[in-house]
């Protein structure tokens, strides 16, 4: 039996890996969830004139927002789970919570995407794959759609063209 831990941001990619996450647990897999949301934080010029409290509210809020559709997924199911919710950078809070919490696996959802387009949006997966010490199991979506897949090398010749256009 093994613990998971699931980021989850509530976007379709991440229920995914909630979806096989229960048919693990299904499977007789699993024992324990630990479902977590990551906050990017605010500036420093934001939180100079937003009080901590106030700060920490909306994090909360946002947090509950995005784990909704997983919570009920994991309610209907019974599977004993644990919400947590960090502010930070996503691969370092995903990593440090699952060694924190002694998780065996991380379960991640991702959208298909160019091995390009990976590289240049410095994509979650690969930094996770930098900085964890347990295995990541990562549950493919379906696959990007044209724009995403060719959006990025589109706009970086763009932005070349502007680049050449505008001159010295």
């Amino acid at each position: 039996m093994i613990t998971l831990l699931l980021p989850c941001d509530g976007s379709t990619n991440a229920l995914l890996a909630v979806r096989h996450a229960i048919d693990r647990f299904h499977r007789g897999d699993v024992q324990l969830v630990h479902l977590l949301n990551v906050q990017p934080p605010f500036s420093a010029y934001v939180a100079r004139y937003v009080s901590r409290e106030l700060r920490a509210d909306f994090h909360r809020e946002d947090a509950a927002k995005a784990l909704t559709e997983a919570r009920q997924l994991l309610d209907a199911t019974g599977i004993a789970y644990r919400v947590h919710v960090e502010v930070g950078d996503k691969a370092r809070c995903i990593a440090d919570a699952a060694r924190l919490l002694r998780c065996d696996r991380i379960v991640i959802g991702t959208a298909r995407k160019s091995v390009l387009v990976r590289a240049v949006e410095n994509s979650l997966t690969n930094r996770l794959l930098d900085h964890c010490s347990v295995p990541i199991e990562v549950i493919v979506g379906a696959p990007a759609g044209v724009l995403a897949r060719v959006g990025i090398p589109a706009s970086l010749g763009v932005g070349m063209a502007l680049l050449w256009v505008s001159g010295p």
